[in-house]
């Protein structure tokens, strides 16, 4: 189980970004940021606080959709997926380059 002193309570996180419980929880159902909830409490691990900052900054700043929004982040861990096989095939690639 997750460690109780990693978690924000999700009231906390609404009070201090000025934004809505519907809000967090339409993030958590479509699958953007996931709700612990521990003795009927909910809370967000703090570890996806700056996955909500950006959802916040793009969904304000831009006047951006939540469908636009998890677009944006499928492409971006899509990107991340494909750095990484690129750095994964360029490190196989020096080592036959090495020989």
């Amino acid at each position: 189980m997750m460690n109780e002193k990693r978690l924000v309570s999700i009231q906390t996180l609404c009070s201090h970004y000025n934004i809505e419980i519907s809000f967090v929880d339409a993030l958590n159902q479509m699958g953007l940021i996931h709700i612990e909830i521990i003795e009927q409490n909910h809370y967000v691990h703090q570890d996806q606080i700056s996955d909500l900052e950006k959802i916040i900054r793009l969904h304000n700043e831009l006047n951006m959709n939540l469908e636009g929004i998890d677009v944006v982040f499928n492409l971006l861990e899509k990107e991340r997926k494909l750095r990484n096989e690129l750095n994964v095939l360029r490190n196989r690639l020096k080592l036959y380059e090495n020989d």
